[in-house]
């Protein structure tokens, strides 16, 4: 069982081991693990800094973090956080480790091509995080996790070039081959489909009902998806926290922002089941409870 608990990042200023400290409320906090959801890849123009080393060892030497602490970055793309929050939870409960910082962080603005306006406006930057330690209280926690993938469709949300099998050239970076492309309808109907299910096995697999959720935290892709997702949970659009029209699509940093301005504003109390749900390239989904 684990508990997760967000850093804030306030606008102009990178997340600080301070604020890890101030929200976790953990006097001496110590990472042993540190887990970074990007949009790595070995593409050439993605969003972290460079596509070698991982990003996570740039963000723990910045942080001051201890050299004992493992680092790596984990790619599933606007699933990342899932991901990345379940991947650390099964290494916590393996007892080797006590803490992790997870993290989901995007510069999308540097992979979109603004001349194409089935994408370019949809996508944005942005960086939230958490610290997951061992929740000693029964039924608290991370209760479970449902991660998948369709990986036969590659092709519907992808950087088509720069990676070993097309290695950059003058004519893929004139083509446009290095920017990210979306069939958007193709996408829309996966993501709706793979995020009901993902969310009715989780439910199902904790022997909850829908209307038990307090609050639904989704990846903020669009808003018609949230709010097909609504419709097919039967839940009404007040349970669902939504901040789309602010940010936009900031990918695998979306639900960890959504997450500590739904905290910050009041909407997550203790006792209450938050779900997060979420679908990305690859095409990959995930959904994860929580009871606070």
């Amino acid at each position: 069982m684990t508990e997760s608990i967000p850093i804030p990042t306030p606008k102009n200023r990178p997340i600080t081991d301070q604020d890890a400290r101030e929200i976790s409320r953990i006097e001496e906090l110590s990472y042993d693990l540190k887990v970074s959801e990007t949009m790595t890849g070995s593409v050439k123009c993605v969003t972290p800094d460079q596509t070698l080393p991982a990003v996570s060892c740039s963000i723990q030497h910045k942080l001051g973090v201890p050299t004992h602490a493992a680092c790596f970055d984990l790619n599933a793309a606007c699933s990342g956080f899932v991901y990345a929050l379940d991947t650390a939870c099964a290494m916590l409960s393996s007892g080797r480790y006590r803490h992790a910082l997870v993290i989901g962080v995007e510069k999308l603005s540097s992979i979109v091509n603004w001349k194409d306006r089935t994408t370019c406006v949809l996508f944005g930057d942005g960086a939230g995080a958490a610290v997951v330690g061992i929740s000693h209280e029964p039924g608290v926690g991370l209760l479970g996790t449902k991660l998948g993938a369709y990986g036969d469709s590659v092709d519907l949300l992808c950087i088509p070039r720069g990676g070993s099998s097309n290695p950059p050239s003058a004519e893929s970076v004139a083509a446009g081959d290095h920017f990210l492309q979306m069939k958007g309808k193709e996408v829309f109907k996966i993501a709706v489909r793979a995020m009901e299910e993902a969310a009715r096995d989780i439910l199902e697999q904790q022997h909850l009902r829908a209307d038990q959720i307090t609050l639904v935290i989704p990846h903020q892709a669009n808003l018609r998806i949230i709010e097909a997702i609504s419709q097919y949970l039967e839940l009404p659009m007040e349970r669902f926290y939504v901040n789309v029209e602010r940010y936009g699509n900031t990918s695998s940093a979306s639900i960890p922002i959504a997450l500590d301005e739904a905290r910050r504003a009041g909407r997550i109390k203790r006792g209450d089941i938050t779900l997060f749900v979420a679908f990305g390239a690859g095409l990959t989904y995930g959904a994860a409870l929580i009871r606070w």
